[in-house]
């Protein structure tokens, strides 16, 4: 585990450290966090606040269900990063190879495009090899002689699960994600994050 300082001084403590950079690169390119010296005209000040305020939102979204982080780009790179904490980002790397499959509609690509999956994810000793029982992979492997967009409909919806109730939990638990959800809380309870606009006076 992560805790045992000495006993991965380069890999797990190092792949943490990676996750947390990350984040913090999120937080720099969508300027979460407050902007020192606001130099600049209000209309540029407006529209910095509601990039700010919306990608708070799309962060403490991440927390509400795992369809919400998979439909956020900067969602499923940040979840991305945590799982290369935990050497299975092969899990993920196959649901999202299995989304852009299905937009395939050459069945010439298609077969060709099964194929390279299978050798890349699925079949025993695969270079990302994914946590899937023998069944599915069989049945995987048969789905291949006649390929279509469902070929891996079994083992992506298998995958995904795992992540769901294993990973995922742990991703929102983690002390990165934890930070980054309490600046996007503190972001959107900010009275300046609302609107750069003048107080009115009624």
């Amino acid at each position: 585990m992560c805790r045992t300082l000495s006993a991965f001084p380069t890999t797990c403590l190092e792949r943490a450290k990676e996750f947390k950079t990350r984040l913090g690169i999120f937080l720099h390119k969508s300027d979460l966090s407050s902007d020192a010296g606001n130099a600049g005209k209000s209309e540029g000040n407006t529209k910095h606040s509601k990039e700010r305020r919306n990608f708070s939102e799309d962060v403490l979204g991440w927390r509400e269900s795992f369809d919400s982080l998979l439909s956020s780009k900067n969602g499923v790179a940040a979840f991305r990063a945590f799982l290369k904490t935990e050497f299975s980002e092969e899990n993920l790397e196959f649901w999202l190879a299995c989304e852009e499959f299905k937009k395939i509609r050459s069945a010439t690509k298609l077969a060709s495009r099964a194929h390279r999956i299978f050798e890349e994810f699925i079949c025993s000793e695969a270079p990302k090899e994914v946590n899937i029982d023998h069944e599915t992979r069989e049945l995987t492997r048969t789905n291949l002689q006649a390929a279509t967009a469902a070929c891996f409909d079994v083992a992506q919806g298998k995958t995904r699960t795992l992540m769901e109730k294993d990973s995922y939990p742990r991703f929102l638990k983690s002390p990165a994600y934890q930070d980054l959800a309490a600046q996007a809380s503190a972001t959107n309870a900010s009275p300046s994050s609302c609107s750069s606009a003048e107080p009115s006076h009624t």
